[in-house]
């Protein structure tokens, strides 16, 4: 349950930052109402996860998968280029996040 949990602060996460962007420095009402919410849901089941999954290990999960989907909705919402480099940054995302899960004794406790 913790890791469905951290799926759904990581997806709350991403759709209120999606939202800071639509919010147009705070000055459109529904996207602002969509980030407070997003956001405050975000901390809230990332606290629940926080019960059985390490801080460390939970907080690069929710940050590292965050990035990558931000990045990829910001280059299909918002036309955003992906050059060689991010793409190369997200590839070492995506490889820390699976390290993580796979070998660290840490996220097995």
């Amino acid at each position: 349950m913790n890791w469905m949990y951290l799926g759904i602060a990581i997806l709350s996460e991403v759709i209120a930052t999606s939202a800071l962007k639509a919010s147009e420095g705070f000055t459109k009402p529904w996207p602002v109402l969509i980030l407070a919410v997003g956001y405050a849901s975000s901390f809230y089941f990332l606290s629940l996860t926080l019960r059985t999954i390490p801080v460390g290990i939970a907080y690069a999960i929710w940050s590292g998968v965050g990035v990558i989907l931000i990045s990829l909705l910001a280059w299909w919402l918002y036309g955003q280029s992906l050059d060689k480099a991010a793409l190369i940054g997200i590839g070492l995302i995506v490889v820390g996040v699976v390290v993580l899960n796979l070998f660290s004794e840490s996220v097995h406790r």
